[in-house]
């Protein structure tokens, strides 16, 4: 993790938000707190406020952001300004928010309410898919969604491949390929996004590994392990599919699956000796 960090304590910000009538109208003080990190080597070398997150350009930034964009809750506003700082500034790969609400109206005395939420960019390598119609029309189509995203940068694209059918169905080839993606999209928010640009692709979910529009997966994410009903990280399957890992491996050999404990090259040479597909 990035140790170099900006601190920015206590601005004080007259907004709009909350749940009460009065303080949708009247407004209160809100007090945020800051802290941005990136690496500052080369502006501290440089001596160069060109090559430095702007502390005061932030605060300005911070202060009208939070006035106009009006939230209920002030956990939806701490998130919202740690979204927006993470957009706005690609030097920082992660942003702490620390959002106190003085006298909150409980009816009960007290000196402060605060929440404290922490956001980063993380990277996800997306297979993708289609063996349906035009093929690469359909999986440039995915590129661009992602790319069009706010929350998501594309870095990396690979060559797309032809594969046989995986799981016994008869259907015709796939076109398979990989994508790096720098993302600010918790893992089921981004899993949301791929569905969507499924969906917009004309995907219908009827034959379990059966043909498609276009299919999008989560392979990695970071080095996240986890499993609940809808998403599995790393992808169960993908150790086993050359048609994942080659394209995976040509972006990001040394892409790491901390659940077989292996890299993707490895993979992909194992698979292929192996005879799988």
């Amino acid at each position: 993790m990035q140790n170099d960090c900006i601190e920015i304590r206590d601005l004080v910000v007259f907004a709009n938000h909350g749940v009460l009538p009065e303080e949708k109208t009247m407004g209160q003080k809100f007090v945020i707190s800051l802290r941005l990190y990136a690496d500052m080597s080369e502006a501290a070398a440089a001596d160069d406020i060109n090559r430095a997150v702007n502390y005061a350009e932030v605060c300005a930034y911070v202060t009208e952001f939070t006035k106009t964009n009006r939230c209920r809750l002030i956990e939806a506003a701490a998130e919202s300004i740690a979204n927006a700082l993470l957009i706005r500034y690609s030097m920082l790969s992660m942003v702490e928010v620390t959002l106190k609400k003085p006298w909150a109206p409980i009816g009960l005395p007290l000196d402060r309410v605060a929440v404290h939420i922490s956001r980063k960019r993380s990277t996800a390598y997306i297979g993708i898919g289609s063996n349906i119609g035009d093929k690469k029309a359909y999986l440039d189509f995915a590129v661009s969604a992602l790319r069009a995203n706010e929350y998501c940068t594309v870095k990396k694209v690979s060559e797309y491949i032809v594969t046989a059918p995986y799981g016994g169905v008869e259907q015709d080839d796939f076109l398979n390929g990989c994508i790096e993606l720098e993302t600010i999209l918790s893992p089921h928010a981004l899993l949301s996004l791929l569905h969507e640009t499924e969906n917009k692709a004309g995907r219908e979910r009827t034959v379990h590994w059966g043909p498609r529009t276009l299919d999008m997966d989560i392979l990695l994410y970071d080095d996240m392990v986890m499993h609940d009903d809808v998403l599995t990280i790393p992808h169960p399957e993908m150790a086993k599919r050359e048609f994942v890992l080659a394209p995976l491996a040509e972006l990001a050999p040394y892409a790491y699956n901390p659940v077989v404990k292996d890299y993707a090259v490895n993979m992909l040479e194992r698979v292929r000796s192996d005879g799988n597909s």
